[in-house]
């Protein structure tokens, strides 16, 4: 450190968020700041960071740059990726970090012997590879903190954050682990606060113009959407079916009562031990079968079962057996029709097919956001229906109103499906902050005084 100036290098550095937090946190505590290295080599996200950032030194797959071509630093920031680890290692039990994003960190902190770290990840981190089934953490953590504490020597803390719980209008729940050269961070302390998705939802835009918007809002009024999923796959009273909107074609109300019963009935397993099949969620039911729970002459059943197929609510087919194959990979398991089985009825589902398949309640808050689901959520704006903007998208996250991303609504949400809320980043750094203030404060006074005798 000179002159009160924090170095940082930005590792996976996605958007930046990580970097907007650290550098808010250390700001306020009256340092300076600068990123003397940033590493990204998603394009889309390589020409954000250019576009909100200064960069003295950008570079791309961070297994490329070599120790030496890393400038000094005192602190490294990284988002790493969650990617598999593999199954060796050299410590019995543990899983070995070789050949991961996170062995590039470990090779650079033992090198480069910054001050400290902040890195962060998904929740599913701290039990992945769990060993014993009460464990509160699993190998592949357990390994990580193993080489930051007793092979490259820091203090190291971690917990899991909400983003909930620091004002944001989205549940979002990431792992932190911080370490220093000093004493181990407290990263406890911080007040809950929270609020709506109307806090940051924008209002008088273009609503979606289209058939299916058009079905749902003439069977439902606008607030009776709120929260409610579209999806033919799952049930309860949040759920609305295409059947409920007459999405393939009317239907009667003797056929909605059918198609909600058919819904829950072929999960029942007694239908498979009837049948003699392994069971599976969603299986064809006959007309036998169905005639059992719904009290309709059969010619009548038989009528509104072969409707609801025409119209495309149901499909006809044999149901599926449950098949295994020992390949050269391993044993595969696999479902196929079994054609020795009567065919039956079974309900449409669908793979996130619809237009819309979330409407999001303002008064609530958002899932947490992720790429590929963003796409079909929709938030009420007048008397319509619409997409969420890039820049709500960012507010979900805490971007300042000044940050763009430069991208088609495509890759933008990609991009902050990957991202991290920087309140949570600038709670952890300040935190982090507070420490480096400690540390520093003899070095910062003996600097002072020096200047004074020169002076």
């Amino acid at each position: 450190m000179e002159n009160k100036t924090v170095k940082f290098i930005d590792l996976f550095a996605g958007l930046g968020g990580i970097r907007l937090g650290f550098e808010s946190a250390f700001n306020s505590l009256g340092f300076k700041t600068e990123c003397v290295m940033t590493s990204e080599i998603k394009p889309h996200a390589v020409k954000t960071l250019q576009q909100n950032f200064k960069h003295d030194f950008f570079v791309g797959d961070i297994f490329e740059v070599g120790n030496d071509f890393i400038p000094d630093f005192d602190f490294l920031l990284g988002g790493f990726p969650c990617q598999p680890f593999s199954a060796g290692g050299k410590r019995q039990g543990f899983v070995d970090t070789r050949g991961t994003l996170f062995f590039e960190i470990e090779r650079i902190l033992k090198e480069k012997k910054p001050y400290g770290f902040i890195l962060e990840n998904v929740e599913g981190l701290v039990k992945h590879d769990l060993e014993n089934k009460g464990d509160e953490i699993g190998r592949t953590l357990s390994t990580i903190l193993d080489r930051l504490e007793n092979d490259l020597g820091y203090s190291v803390s971690w917990k899991v954050f909400d983003s909930l719980e620091f004002g944001l209008a989205q549940s979002r729940k990431r792992i932190f682990i911080v370490g220093t050269k000093s004493e181990k961070v407290n990263l406890y302390g911080n007040e809950p606060r929270f609020n709506s998705l109307k806090s940051i939802l924008e209002s008088g835009l273009p609503t979606i113009q289209s058939d299916f918007v058009t079905k749902i809002l003439s069977h439902f009024q606008l607030t009776d959407l709120y929260g409610k999923s579209i999806k033919d796959k799952r049930g309860g009273d949040n759920n609305i079916h295409s059947w409920d909107i007459g999405l393939k074609g009317e239907v009667s109300e003797k056929q909605s009562i059918l198609l909600n019963k058919l819904f829950k009935q072929r999960r029942k397993k007694h239908w498979a031990e009837e049948i003699g099949i392994d069971w599976m969620d969603g299986m064809a039911l006959t007309l036998q079968q169905i005639a059992t729970f719904i009290e309709h002459p059969e010619n009548e059943l038989k009528e509104m079962l072969e409707d609801l197929t025409q119209k495309g609510y149901l499909k006809f087919e044999h149901p599926k057996k449950l098949v295994k194959e020992l390949t050269d990979n391993g044993l595969r398991t696999f479902r196929e029709q079994d054609t020795s089985k009567p065919k039956g009825y079974n309900i449409v589902t669908g793979k996130l097919s619809f237009e819309v398949n979330k409407i999001l309640d303002p008064n609530d808050i958002a899932p947490t956001l992720v790429a590929t689901d963003v796409s079909r959520l929709a938030v009420p704006d007048g008397d319509g229906l619409r997409k969420l903007t890039i820049r709500e998208g960012l507010r979900l996250f805490g971007y300042p109103e000044w940050y763009v991303i430069p991208a088609k609504e495509y890759d933008a949400f990609d991009l902050l499906g990957n991202t991290v809320a920087v309140p949570v980043v600038e709670f952890v750094a300040s935190q982090l902050a507070n420490n480096y203030s400690i540390f520093c404060e003899p070095y910062l006074k003996l600097k002072e005084n020096s200047a004074s005798l020169i002076a």
